[in-house]
């Protein structure tokens, strides 16, 4: 068994993290403070290909897997990108999956090159103030009026929304007391986010502040009858074709921003000099950093599996899940001990290390928490009874 890179796998990372070298700590540190969305390093990796990398070839992607968007991903964090560059073009590798394998030809040649050419954003409309993680509960709904369904609802915590031409939208088509199944009755959208219809207001947060977050507002948004992905009402279970991979990814990203992190604090303790002595001599410091290291191996290893499995077609829901858990508790511990390990300077943004605990909590926090994932892995592993 063999956990290594191929050289092909290689060269794409190493090309990666040319790219990545062109935009510095000092690039991600200003839009930390500034804001506004990173436009120059998306069109960077649209225009070195970079967007379509596990799209099909016959729509302009370069038709890998998620093994090698992952390894993508993760060299974006650990160059010191963090969650900002990933973020920026996360959706671009996952999102557009279940079109990919739902939708029909004429959809895919319609929808998936501009996106793969960089030359529209898209946004996932998901999450509900009401429903949270609860999707079967959502009350955005969708009504079909000839060839348009008129969509009024509203959204929460849709990444790059203010940037965005199109969205993947799940709304409701039929009233759940209407549906046989509980998973039946929602339906996806891949359409335009119309302004005159469509109010986006970003929500201030604690990080990541060059990828904005937002509440959407739709006032009978209009949807062309061929937006519609797939079947109408079976749109939930379109929709789980982007999950696994968005739980891959998000672990990938997790790793990368904690070796990013392991990386500063290491170079810190070889410089820092306390009592006549480097700080790294000390086992108080070199101890939790070995942690740290060992952690992020031990994660990157299950998200290698996950992301194997599912270009196999082989199930690997459980692992996607316990990968996302691993890494970003991982993660989390590697960018704690680097501002731990600068000590006072930890605390100051000139360092970066603070940039990233902060954002450190995103792969925890999103797109389904801790406790979600350790129910699932309960109920669908070992066999307890369901929880929720």
């Amino acid at each position: 068994m063999d956990f290594s890179l191929s050289e092909d796998q290689q060269a794409l990372r190493a090309a990666v993290e040319r790219l990545c070298a062109r935009f510095p700590d000092e690039y991600w540190l200003e839009r930390d403070i500034k804001g506004g969305f990173p436009d120059d390093f998306h069109a960077a990796f649209a225009e070195a290909g970079f967007l379509g990398v596990a799209m099909p070839e016959a729509y302009g992607g370069s038709g890998l897997g998620i093994t090698e968007a992952a390894i993508m991903m993760e060299a974006i964090a650990a160059s010191g990108a963090g969650m900002s560059g990933a973020s920026a073009i996360h959706l671009n590798i996952f999102g557009l999956n279940p079109v990919v394998v739902k939708g029909s030809d004429e959809q895919k040649a319609r929808m998936l090159p501009p996106l793969i050419a960089g030359r529209e954003k898209a946004c996932f409309g998901v999450t509900e103030p009401d429903a949270g993680l609860d999707t079967l509960k959502i009350k955005t709904r969708a009504e079909r009026q000839g060839d348009v369904y008129v969509v009024t609802g509203q959204k929460i915590w849709t990444s790059t929304a203010q940037v965005a031409d199109k969205i993947l939208l799940l709304a409701r088509t039929t009233p759940v007391s209407e549906v046989k199944r509980r998973t039946d009755g929602l339906s996806l959208f891949y359409t335009s986010l119309d302004r005159a219809h469509v109010e986006v207001r970003e929500i201030a947060k604690m990080g990541r502040k060059a990828v904005d977050s937002n509440q959407v507002f739709f006032d009978r948004l209009p949807v062309p009858a061929a937006d519609l992905i797939g079947e109408e009402g079976k749109g939930f279970d379109i929709i789980l074709h982007g999950l696994n991979p968005e739980r891959i990814l998000i672990a990938a990203e997790a790793i990368g921003l904690g070796r990013a992190a392991l990386k500063r604090a290491s170079t810190y303790a070889k410089e820092r000099r306390v009592f006549d002595r480097a700080i790294g001599q000390n086992q108080a410091i070199q101890h939790p950093l070995a942690v740290a290291w060992a952690e992020l191996e031990a994660a990157e290893l299950m998200m290698l599996k996950a992301a194997t499995l599912y270009d196999r077609d082989e199930p690997c829901g459980p692992h996607a899940n316990a990968a996302k858990y691993l890494a970003a508790e991982a993660g989390y511990r590697a960018c704690e001990t680097a501002v731990m390990t600068l000590g006072g300077m930890g605390y100051a943004r000139e360092f970066h290390v603070e940039r990233y605990l902060r954002e450190a909590w995103i792969p925890r926090l999103a797109p389904v928490s801790a406790q979600l994932i350790l129910s699932y892995i309960a109920e669908k592993v070992l066999g307890l009874p369901k929880s929720y």
